[in-house]
């Protein structure tokens, strides 16, 4: 039997120079999710958590790498990264950032059913209308590049985040 390793090394396709219109709206989108929330004001570092998180449960490496990168930039800690994928049995964490992430996992496991009701309750109980929007816009992003990068096989490691001003 045969069996070939992927080359990881390299990506299988350009997709924002073969589609740059599409590449153009989804940057749009993430924009526009980003402007949502900094307009209901969620935290940066909530949104970064929501992004790592989505990204584990996805498999991401790409994303994984951009957004501890990030985080870090931010000032999160390396614990906290580290732990998330054990969030609820970790002190790290609080109440608001728990009910963001149990919603990031429901709207990124959809295969397991519909974002079940004491999830929603739960983030409701620390989230405004604007607020829980805005964590779920960032979920659904999230996701979105998670399946881009996976798809055309986007290699991690050279992403640096921009400078803080």
């Amino acid at each position: 039997m045969t069996t070939t390793t992927p080359d990881r090394t390299t990506a299988r396709l350009d997709l924002k120079g073969l589609a740059p219109e599409v590449s153009a709206a989804m940057g749009e989108l993430h924009r526009a999710a980003l402007r949502a929330a900094q307009a209901a004001g969620v935290e940066p570092g909530l949104l970064e958590l929501v992004r790592i998180r989505a990204s584990q449960l996805n498999g991401c490496a790409f994303c994984l790498d951009m957004h501890t990168k990030d985080a870090r930039a931010q000032g999160e800690t390396e614990q906290r990264i580290h732990t998330l994928g054990a969030w609820r049995e970790t002190p790290f964490f609080t109440e608001r950032e728990r009910a963001a992430l149990a919603l990031a996992e429901a709207v990124t496991s959809v295969q397991d059913g519909q974002v079940p009701d004491e999830v929603y309750a739960a983030a409701r109980e620390v989230f405004d209308e604007p607020q829980m929007t805005a964590v779920i816009w960032a979920a659904v992003v999230i996701n979105a590049y998670n399946r881009t990068a996976i798809s055309a096989r986007m290699v991690p490691g050279a992403y640096q985040p921009a400078p803080r001003s």
